[in-house]
């Protein structure tokens, strides 16, 4: 199966379980800079995984692993979604919106995998990973931020935090 042709089913009413295509980069993406989550698979199809056919879920893990190598190899992660300041809709439905809860239900899928549960880094990981929470509208009193200067701010930080977070996860320095 490829890219696109998973990209199609992520968007068709053919995926029962799983998320569209735009949440579900962002959910692949925080499971590769963040703590290894063993049960990924499972969390992203909400334990239905075993109803998905296999070739949707190895295309999936093939997009994983190329998220994986694009920061192994130093390169930023592509977001899907337009970021210049004029073209960003923060709207509920939005792309950005969608890419945003895709990669927070990603970090608190596991409840054995805890991104904040180290003392030395816990405080790094809550200041990256702030504007993912924030523009995903998941916390609701962070929603009373209406400052659209701050908001464009986080999402100009998304691709470096990104990074960041991959580095703090994934490296020893």
């Amino acid at each position: 199966m490829t890219k696109d042709e998973l990209l199609d089913y992520l968007d068709s009413d053919a995926n029962e379980f799983g998320l569209d295509a735009i949440a579900s980069h962002g959910f692949l993406t925080a499971t590769v800079v963040g703590k290894p989550s063993p049960n990924w698979l499972s969390a992203f199809f909400e334990g239905n995984d075993k109803k998905v056919p296999d070739t949707i879920k190895h295309a999936l893990t093939a997009w994983k692993n190329e998220l994986y190598d694009t920061l192994k190899a130093e390169e930023p992660i592509e977001l899907p979604f337009d970021a210049s300041e004029e073209a960003i809709d923060f709207g509920e439905d939005s792309d950005l919106t969608a890419w945003a809860i895709g990669f927070v239900d990603a970090m608190y899928a596991d409840e054995d995998v805890d991104w904040f549960d180290d003392p030395e880094t816990e405080e790094e990981v809550a200041t990256l990973t702030l504007p993912m929470i924030m523009l995903s509208g998941i916390d609701e009193e962070m929603n009373d931020v209406q400052d659209e200067e701050i908001l464009v701010q986080m999402v100009n930080a998304l691709e470096d935090n990104i990074t960041e977070l991959f580095l703090l996860f994934h490296t020893d320095d």
